[in-house]
């Protein structure tokens, strides 16, 4: 806190702003400091106040050992000066013994003869007051369950009492009487009392998470995954890294560990590692260790006990090494617990939750569902192949013979070999043969610095491959293979031409990124560095002698290769008849040297300029002829990229049944062979688009997330958090949210997004569709905190400002929603700025009328000159888009204007003014019209219910009201739009019947 409240306003002032804060360290101690500044004042109701506030903190804070004192102040104010506690206070004193109980209970330290004074405390307090003993047999009931002795008595004579207006609120009672059922047995009677938590009809701070973390092993019981699988994701957000939720977390933890899902456990133990330290509540540490447990068991038991896990801080923790320190430690608090008790209830939990065998073998709670094989740190490989690869020679001779072999074909089991041979040529004791066929040891570094490379190049890493590439020649040259050298260094020049190139601001402005690489600038820069590295590897082509058939063809491909990459850049008709030559070149030298591998190179690449060129028939022509010679002669390898050719092919033709038919076989032939060679990846990125055309949105949604797996697992991390990025958007516009929130969580949880090293505006990306998601789940609060940040990032991208007119506006619009339209209109005026350098006419119109709207709405008459300005802001914005001659998508920004001044002005109570801005809507609309559709008639039969309503019961002049509407339904019945004609049809009913 800066500065200390001098005054009862500022201090009521920063009681409400701390209120607004999230519990936790920062709110806990701002609170102390207020009730600190409080004193100072020397006026007993503002302490009252900061007093209330600091109990609360304390409580969702999870610090329950000092609850109690605070409390003990308040009562000796209450005690002392009565008439300080107006009714609202008193209330919110007597409902907080109920706090006091429950801090109690959950402290070992606290004897049970003292948990049983405090409640004989409460009941003559409550009996002194003339007030309901409900709640305090719902406390005496609560410590009966705690300590597992005369539960039953205690919860009869709880639930059959009426409630009173400090009882419980009806959540938090469904979940204690539903718990009671549970623990007696009854999975079925439970959940029917938890149902109207669960569908959340009823919610309280602590509502639906408590309840949904009880039931999710219920659920599961009683063969309810899917409604299991729904409730963890949408309960697990709202308690993780929370310390008063710490218990939830671990049933959270334990479902995982008993559904199949251990890796996604050990993942949210690592994301609440935090509980380990922050929880002051006992019982809810007992509760979080035990969950914790259960998990890091099951994972042992599955041997990965020597997995890393995330633990107490100070130390490194593997699976095993955590689970002996979290046994022990909640070992001594159920000890401490029966301990002070006189029961053995906290050890016989504990050892039922620890016992349960897994319910479900396999539940794929999120997109994606990883195994514990994968939780390792280790170097990325390929997906495991359905085909047997060819042995790998024990023989060292042999196998760098076959390594080298196996290359020369592109044969994918090269890989195998270099991988052995790079673990051995790295050990201390490597000896290199004297054999002369083998050759020397720096041409078997070079070989392994040449797959190095292009592993590298396949990562998108052209910088660090061009310089490998380089090392390996130099090496070559030293071992006497200049063949080698020639290739190697052709390798180099078309990695160097593939870096991305600086370009500088002014000349990227729109561009999308800072350097312009993906803008007209780049693409232009790109072109003619790869036109470059064409001219220099012919020249290299030219002056390398004794080359190998096998070397001089791959000079060959990659001339027609840099070729090739510079017309997909530009584009430009010129570039074709040049690969096109290239290509053939290849094709003759391959044809008569028989270099299958390179035949159908070739052939590939005419097939895909054909494409490029927008000449499909031609490339189907191409793609069969060289499927129909794969199948016939080989390499098999190659079948599956050509099938994945042929069905973008057959997409560009819109024969997406085709395409799908063609992808799935070379899905299919892919499993043969390793992922990262076949580019299987690719194939599901594909499939995933084909699903779209063909209206299968759930199967596109499978392949886009096999897409980014198998992305992951080669190492290629930007191209697999893109293809994330896109099931999360799919997710979202299928209205599952839940599974989109969850994906994005533990794609901002990996390590690298977490350091900042993934680029920065694909996090961002990230981050805006889970706020988005965030707001369609109706988590206004945590999307609104999260379009704030976005749009304060944003505010910093000087090369994309039209992005940040985008966030800005979304960040005004829950602002507004929020009711906080002061930090709503000064983030609007940031869109505005910002549309200044890059226009977005729609968005920003959209934006501002929406603010408007919500004002007059939710202030009335009141708000009513700030939302006409918002409206004014936006009559701007369509005066420029006019100016400019931009067409909006849908209505005109001049028809959505004057629709909004009428609402803006029916909510303020301006009925005339109203009735005059959507009669200019209307006109500005026209009637509806068989060219002019459904969504138009929909919309003009909408603003006029409007008006309708405006002018009939608002300014009660009924007559001309019917006549409109009449006239509408009978002209919108005429042309088929009885569904549109409805709304009006009934309005008009109303007016008639009087009103």
């Amino acid at each position: 806190m800066p500065t200390a409240p001098q005054n009862t306003d500022e201090l009521y002032q920063a009681l409400e702003e701390n209120d607004r804060l999230p519990y936790g360290r920062t709110r806990t101690v701002t609170a102390e400091e207020l009730v600190d500044a409080a004193e100072q004042l020397a006026e007993p109701v503002p302490l009252v106040h900061a007093l209330f506030e600091l109990q609360e903190a304390y409580t969702y804070g999870s610090e329950p050992r000092k609850s109690p004192v605070v409390f003990a102040r308040l009562l000796n104010l209450f005690d002392e000066q009565p008439d300080v506690f107006d009714e609202r206070r008193r209330h919110t004193l007597f409902w907080r013994f109920k706090w006091v109980a429950d801090a109690l209970r959950v402290l070992p330290e606290i004897p049970l003869a003292g948990l049983r004074q405090w409640l004989t405390e409460m009941r003559d307090r409550y009996e002194k007051a003339g007030l309901g003993l409900q709640p305090y047999y719902g406390q005496a009931y609560q410590l009966a369950a705690h300590i597992g002795e005369g539960t039953t008595l205690a919860y009869e004579l709880w639930a059959g009492r009426s409630r009173t207006g400090l009882s419980d609120c009806e959540a938090c009672e469904i979940c204690e009487r539903a718990l009671y059922h549970l623990a007696a047995g009854d999975d079925e009677r439970a959940l029917n009392d938890w149902e109207p938590v669960l569908a959340g009809k009823e919610s309280c701070q602590e509502e639906p998470a408590r309840s949904v973390s009880y039931a999710l092993l219920p659920l599961l019981r009683s063969g309810r995954v899917d409604r299991a699988r729904e409730l963890h994701l949408a309960g697990y957000r709202n308690c993780r890294r929370n310390p008063s939720m710490s218990g939830e977390v671990g049933r959270h933890l334990e479902f995982c560990a008993l559904t199949g899902n251990e890796a996604r456990g050990l993942e949210l133990l690592a994301e609440n590692r935090n509980l380990f330290g922050e929880v002051e509540s006992p019982l809810d540490l007992f509760d979080f260790l035990t969950g914790a447990e259960v998990l890091l068991q099951r994972v042992e038991s599955l041997g990965h006990g020597e997995l890393p896990a995330a633990g107490y801080a100070g130390r490194t923790w593997t699976v095993a090494g955590l689970r002996a320190e979290v046994r022990g430690r909640a070992d001594d608090l159920a000890a401490r617990f029966d301990a002070r008790n006189g029961t053995t209830a906290h050890t016989d939990r504990r050892r039922a939750r620890l016992d349960r065998a897994p319910l479900v073998d396999a539940l794929e709670l999120t997109l994606r569902t990883r195994g514990l094989d994968e939780v390792a740190p280790a170097a990325p490989v390929a997906a495991p192949a359905a085909r047997t690869a060819a042995e790998v020679p024990e023989s060292l001779p042999e196998l760098i013979l076959r390594a080298r072999t196996l290359d020369e074909q592109g044969h994918p089991d090269a890989r195998a070999c270099w991988a052995k041979l790079r673990t051995l040529a790295a050990s201390r004791d490597y000896a290199h043969p004297d054999d002369p066929a083998v050759g020397p040891l720096a041409r078997l570094r070079a070989d392994l610095l040449s797959d190095e490379a292009s592993r590298t190049g396949e990562k998108d890493e052209f910088a660090e491959a061009a310089a490998l590439h380089e090392e390996a020649a130099g090496l070559y040259e030293d071992a006497g293979a200049p063949g080698d050298a020639a290739v190697a260094r052709a390798c180099a020049l078309l990695a160097a031409a593939e870096i991305p190139a600086e370009i500088p601001a002014e000349g990227a402005e729109g561009a999308g990124s800072a350097d312009g690489a993906d803008g007209a600038g780049g693409a232009v820069v790109k072109a003619a560095a790869l036109a470059s590295a064409h001219a220099a590897m012919v020249r290299l082509h030219e002056e390398a002698s004794g080359l190998a058939p096998h070397q001089e063809a791959r000079l060959l491909r990659l001339r027609a290769t840099a070729l090739g990459m510079r017309l997909q850049t530009s584009g430009d008709e010129a570039h074709v008849a040049p690969v096109l030559a290239e290509a053939d070149l290849l094709l003759a030298f391959a044809t008569r040297h028989e270099l299958g591998g390179q035949i159908s190179g070739a052939l590939l690449l005419r097939a895909t300029t054909h494409a490029l060129s927008g000449d499909l028939p031609a490339a189907v022509t191409v793609i069969d002829g060289v499927r129909d010679r794969l199948k016939a002669h080989g390499p098999a390898w190659h079948l599956p990229r050509t099938l994945a050719l042929r069905g973008r092919i057959q997409l560009g033709l819109r024969d997406a049944q085709a395409a799908q038919a063609d992808l799935a076989e070379g899905l299919r032939l892919a499993a043969d062979w390793p992922a990262d060679v076949v580019d299987t990846a690719r194939l599901h990125a594909d499939l995933a688009e084909v699903c779209m055309h063909l209206g299968r949105p759930d199967e596109a949604l499978r392949h886009l997330t096999r897409s980014a797996e198998l992305e992951l697992r080669r190492g290629s991390r930007t191209d697999a958090y893109c293809a994330y990025s896109n099931a999360a958007q799919l997710c979202l516009d299928l209205g599952r949210v839940e599974d989109c929130i969850a994906l994005l969580d533990s794609l901002l949880a990996e390590p690298d997004v977490a350091a900042g090293e993934v680029d920065d505006r694909l996090v961002a990306q990230l981050r805006l569709t889970r706020a988005r998601a965030l707001h369609t789940g109706e988590d206004l609060k945590a999307a609104t905190t999260e379009f704030v940040a976005l749009a304060a990032e944003s505010a910093r991208w000087d090369d994309d400002p039209g992005s940040h007119v985008m966030i800005a506006a979304e960040t005004a619009v829950l602002l507004g929603e929020s009711g906080e339209f002061g930090r709503a209109r000064e983030a609007a005026e940031q869109a505005i700025a910002a549309h200044a350098r890059a226009p977005r006419y729609e968005q920003l119109s959209g934006c501002l009328r929406e603010l408007a709207r919500l004002q007059a709405e939710r202030q009335g008459p009141e708000g009513l000159a700030d939302a006409l300005a918002r409206l004014a802001d936006a009559g701007r914005i369509a005066d420029e888009a006019r100016a400019a001659e931009y067409e909006a998508q849908g209505r005109s920004l001049d028809t959505a204007l004057a629709y909004e001044h009428g609402r803006v002005n029916a909510y303020a109570g301006e009925y005339e003014d109203a009735l005059a801005a959507l009669e200019k809507a209307l006109a500005l609309l026209g009637g509806p019209t068989p060219e002019k559709g459904e969504d138009h008639a929909g919309e003009w039969a909408e603003c006029l219910r409007l008006t309708a309503a405006v002018e009939g019961i608002y300014l009660e002049r009924p007559a001309p009201a019917l006549n409109r509407l009449d006239a509408a339904v009978s002209r919108l019945t005429a042309l088929g739009h009885t569904e549109e004609a409805e709304p009006l049809s009934s309005l008009a009913n109303r007016l008639r019947d009087g009103g």
